[in-house]
């Protein structure tokens, strides 16, 4: 059995270090600072989201890529001054160093930010899929598959583990066991108990009592 996580808002808190980066593209255009919390809630919904949040300019409106770009300027020099995994992980991820099992990441994170991010935290996948790593991105099973493929495990042998509707379609899609957090980065509007998982974990501690487990013989055996 193999264990795939989504990296931002599941395995890694970043929102630091975004909330960051959005908070300096307002003070370029003399903003004022945004309340974490509202930053918090658009990471996972990417660059475009948060430059939207942060200067009212939508995807398609003048301006907003420019503003992108320098969005992700800011947040290239600074991928892991303040994201940290969150509470549990390390000593999950050292199980798993110790005992060999089987584990990867499958994000729509670019690699060019994932790869620094990971290095920083000294975190080490057995696999790891970023959005510009195949043509499709999650909700599409491709990336979820050829992680598996490339762990040689059956896809329906796995667990993938998400904090956003599209991981829990991508799972679905992928015939693997869906695992919702409800501890990630959700909007108010979100209503992650309508999503179609197997099952749900409000905090990373509560998922990782369980990801410590010795008798986890096979997906969807919680």
């Amino acid at each position: 059995m193999a264990i795939l996580f989504d990296l931002d808002g599941t395995l890694v808190d970043t929102a630091p270090d975004l909330a960051q980066a959005t908070n300096a593209l307002r003070q370029e255009h003399g903003l004022s600072p945004l309340p974490y919390s509202d930053i918090r809630r658009e990471v996972s919904h990417g660059g475009s989201a948060l430059v939207t949040l942060a200067l009212g300019l939508g995807k398609q409106e003048a301006g907003h890529n420019e503003a992108r770009a320098l969005l992700l300027e800011h947040y290239g020099q600074n991928v892991a001054e303040k994201s940290h995994l969150f509470a549990g992980f390390p000593e999950v991820l050292d199980h798993y160093r110790r005992t060999q099992r089987p584990w990867g990441i499958i994000t729509n994170k670019p690699r060019e930010y994932a790869v620094p991010l990971l290095k920083a935290l000294e975190i080490e996948p057995d696999v790891l899929l970023c959005a510009d790593d195949l043509p499709v991105k999650k909700p599409d099973p491709a990336p979820l598959l050829e992680a598996a493929r490339r762990l040689g495990i059956e896809p329906e042998k796995c667990w993938y583990i998400g904090d956003h509707l599209r991981d829990i379609q991508a799972a679905n899609n992928a015939g693997m066991t869906a695992i919702a957090v409800k501890y990630g980065y959700l909007r108010q509007e979100d209503a992650p108990d309508e999503w179609p998982a197997s099952q749900f974990f409000e905090t990373p501690e509560a998922l990782c009592k369980v990801l410590l487990q010795q008798k986890i013989r096979e997906a969807g055996d919680l």
